[in-house]
């Protein structure tokens, strides 16, 4: 990956300092120097060791767990703005002011370890859109007049003719003007079946050309290239997630700034109006302080989401953060790509049809003999099917396969063909039984090809993508919970039609591009609302940044697909959906119950510290009481409870 190269006009709009890079990798080091720091502290105390040791180690949790609180701090201090991040700090230090600096340290070790996780997160995203630069080649040949030459992508003009090498990928959005080859176009439409291209054709750049030799006429600069939109859809997508996250960060600068002004003015204005002196009256506002810190209400929103996340990964769904999970709970319609997902992903033989007097053994032998010796998927599912069949392959002589065609044999002494339909024709008029098998087939969204010895039919064979065995279950599942399911796939739409029929999709959309899936999941999110989307290809990357959620298959998903998605579904295994949705619904819930909660107990306390005098052994228990309550509540409903109810949910939904 490392030795190639983007094309200048491609190269990534945002680039990290590297003094930022080497901050990002520090933050896991200090959050494990917090916590060591604080655990020696404790043992410290309770062993009697020196009081000058144990405060070093409180200062080392301090300085290791509020670092990046304070330098977000600082920065939003320097754009006049006040955030939870301060507040955080302030906390931490009225903590030690009044002596409690385990209560600090515990605080600032949650926090960063919080922010260390969702960091880690963006960061892999980030890095992704430039995994995607591997499919330019670093070069291309192009014919100018007479001459042939060596280019850079970014030389290629419009108009120029690109000449791609059997097993090159193609670097250009082209015309095909000679040749015939067989593309691979999965990086961009997703279809599981190379695409047969000849004159006339489209190809589109970074897809895979196979067998042929083609001859393509470039229609568009580099930089405009289907692949290109791709990596710039991705980007842009990046850059507008989160808008639960926009909400919170308005929600911490106005509580943080009610806070620090209230204890600012409880500080100053009593002594100064002479209703108390300034020692007793700096005591209750440190209490005030203390109790008022949101330590409860910021922990309790990422220990519900860490422990649900967790729960989530022992069910096999890997959220990137708390974000993607609260949102998942809001979704009204789940979008899923057909090719690797709903699918297999490959061809398989459906359907024999044989021309009498011939024996369907027969024709599957001799399919199998001669396709023994492709590498084209077709081939390799007749192959397959005649193993399981158990019908050894013969060996063949002569062997010459045709790009977009089909091969040809001797077997036996007898010339036999397997291929297109089309072609087979020209040699030999097909009988009226094996016309009508073929119009059904090909109905069906199948894909038939025919079988020829020595000028007769022996018959045709019908392959297509299978539909993968827990698809029905969770089209079932999510209809049940009320959610529109849509199809959209690259695939042509009768193989579309037909597979949303079987497994009962409520809308099919096929033939799309990329950016046309993204185009279609806004029209979804404006009719009915937050919108899921399932993929595993590059060719879903832009529609799994662009929906509400995106949600990628873990097992076969491309590189980039994971990593521009919300959530992962580990083992390629669908139906883990349905885990993710009850996972993610409860964790909402736990969520507000701890919010509601904990602004109770702020609420209880700020009131003790002035109708009762509260102390400050007693701010101390009710506030870290309340942490303690929070976190458990989102380790027994998250973590705990749901896994004893999850296998047997999916026992009897089975």
């Amino acid at each position: 990956m490392a030795s190639v190269t983007a094309p200048s006009s491609l190269a990534p709009a945002r680039e990290e300092r590297p003094s930022s890079r080497k901050l990002e990798k520090m933050a896991p080091a200090l959050v494990l120097v917090t916590l060591v720091a604080i655990a020696l502290s404790m043992l410290g105390e309770r062993s009697g060791a020196p009081e000058a040791a144990v405060m070093s180690l409180n200062i080392v949790s301090y300085l290791a767990g509020g670092f990046f609180g304070a330098k977000t701090a600082l920065e939003s201090l320097r754009e006049r703005e006040i955030d939870v991040d301060l507040l955080m700090v302030l906390a931490a230090l009225g903590a030690a002011v009044v002596g409690e600096w385990h209560e600090g340290a515990i605080l600032l070790f949650l926090f960063s370890l919080s922010n260390v996780l969702q960091d880690y997160a963006i960061g892999r995203s980030r890095r992704a859109i430039s995994s995607l630069f591997t499919l330019y080649p670093q070069e291309a040949t192009v014919k100018r007049g007479a001459d042939i030459i060596r280019l850079k992508l970014e030389e290629i003009r419009i108009g120029d003719i690109v000449l791609i090498e059997p097993g090159e990928r193609i670097p250009v959005d082209g015309m095909v003007v000679a040749g015939v080859s067989a593309v691979d176009q999965s990086p961009i439409t997703g279809e599981s079946i190379p695409a047969d291209k000849s004159a006339g054709g489209f190809v589109y750049a970074g897809t895979l050309n196979k067998q042929g030799i083609l001859d393509v006429r470039a229609l568009k600069p580099v930089g405009e290239t289907t692949l290109a939109r791709i990596i710039k859809m991705v980007e842009d997508a990046q850059d507008s997630k989160a808008p639960t996250q926009r909400f919170l960060d308005r929600f911490e600068q106005a509580y943080a700034k009610a806070i620090i002004l209230g204890i600012l003015l409880l500080i100053l204005i009593p002594p100064l109006l002479g209703l108390s002196d300034f020692e007793s009256n700096f005591y209750r506002a440190m209490v005030l302080m203390t109790v008022a810190s949101p330590c409860a209400l910021v922990i309790s929103v990422p220990s519900a989401f860490i422990s649900a996340i967790a729960a989530a990964a022992r069910s096999g769904v890997l959220f990137k953060g708390g974000a993607s999970l609260e949102q998942l709970a809001r979704i009204k319609v789940v979008a899923i790509d057909k090719t690797g997902t709903l699918t297999e992903g490959r061809p398989q033989v459906t359907d024999i049809v044989v021309s009498p007097p011939f024996a369907e053994r027969e024709l599957v032998q001799v399919a199998a003999s001669v396709e023994a010796r492709s590498e084209h998927p077709l081939a390799k599912a007749i192959v397959a099917y005649a193993r399981a069949a158990k019908i050894s392959p013969s060996e063949t002589e002569d062997f010459l396969a045709v790009p977009g065609q089909g091969v040809r044999a001797r077997l036996d002494g007898s010339d036999i063909r397997v291929g297109r339909i089309s072609q087979l024709q020209e040699n030999e008029a097909m009988p009226d039984s094996l016309a009508q098998a073929r119009i059904r087939l090909e109905a069906s969204g199948k894909t038939v090809i025919g079988v020829l010895r020595d000028r007769t039919w022996l018959g045709l064979i019908g392959l297509a993508d299978q539909v993968r065995q827990t698809s029905p279950l969770l089209v079932r599942e999510l209809n049940r919970l009320g959610m529109v399911t849509v199809m959209l796939t690259g695939d042509n739409p009768l193989v579309a039609e037909s597979i949303g029929e079987q497994l009962g999709i409520d809308e099919v959309y096929a033939g799309l591009l990329p950016h046309e899936k993204a185009e279609i999941l806004a029209g979804l999110q404006q009719r009915y609302g937050p919108v899921a989307m399932i993929g595993d290809g590059i060719n879903d990357a832009p529609a799994l940044a662009v929906a509400d959620v995106g949600i990628a298959m873990g097992g076969a998903g491309a590189d980039v697909a994971l990593e521009t998605s919300d959530v992962v579904l580990m083992g390629d295994r669908i139906e883990r959906l349905t885990d993710a949705l009850r996972i993610s619904d409860r964790a909402k819930r736990v969520v507000w119950q701890n919010i509601a909660f904990s602004l109770a107990v702020i609420a209880i306390l700020i009131a003790g510290v002035f109708i009762l005098e509260l102390a400050l052994p007693v701010g101390v228990l009710g506030h870290e009481g309340s942490t303690v309550i929070v976190v458990l509540n989102g380790l027994l409903s998250l973590l705990i409870l749901p896994e004893l109810r999850r296998r047997k949910m999916w026992k009897l939904a089975r």
